[in-house]
């Protein structure tokens, strides 16, 4: 696995693509939830990228403090229908979590998750506060 972090202004097309097809392929088509995925935070995030080969395996969006939230957040966390099971999605938040340090020195990190996952996230340490 290759972890690749890139701003907006840096990643390919073929890059943007993937990402945007992966998470049209989970989060719209999948989980079958229509919404506007493109919105406007992409252009201020960080994106990390777990490729192996040519493949976009995993994916998360990293966001400073002050665009989704006061503090940094993580968000379109996403993981391929092939690496289920496999402890991808474990490993992506491990990584996500060290590059919210690296980029914004913080370790105070809020997501927005749905509540199915909430024992997922509270492995990390995240709290339920709401609906």
């Amino acid at each position: 696995m290759n972890w690749i972090l890139r701003p907006f202004d840096n990643l390919t097309p073929k890059e943007l693509y993937k990402i945007l097809q992966l998470r049209n392929e989970v989060f719209i088509v999948e989980q079958n939830c229509p919404y506007q995925d493109c919105d406007n935070k992409d252009i201020y995030a960080w994106h990390l990228m777990g490729m192996q080969e040519d493949r976009l395996l995993a994916y998360s969006r990293l966001l400073a403090p002050g665009i989704s939230y006061s503090e940094s957040s993580i968000g379109r966390v996403v993981s391929s229908p092939s690496t289920r099971k496999t402890g991808m999605g474990k490993k992506l938040m491990q990584e996500s979590i060290e590059q919210i340090g690296n980029l914004f020195h913080t370790n105070t990190i809020r997501i927005g998750a749905q509540l199915y996952l909430r024992k997922f996230y509270e492995s990390f340490g995240f709290i339920k506060d709401s609906d």
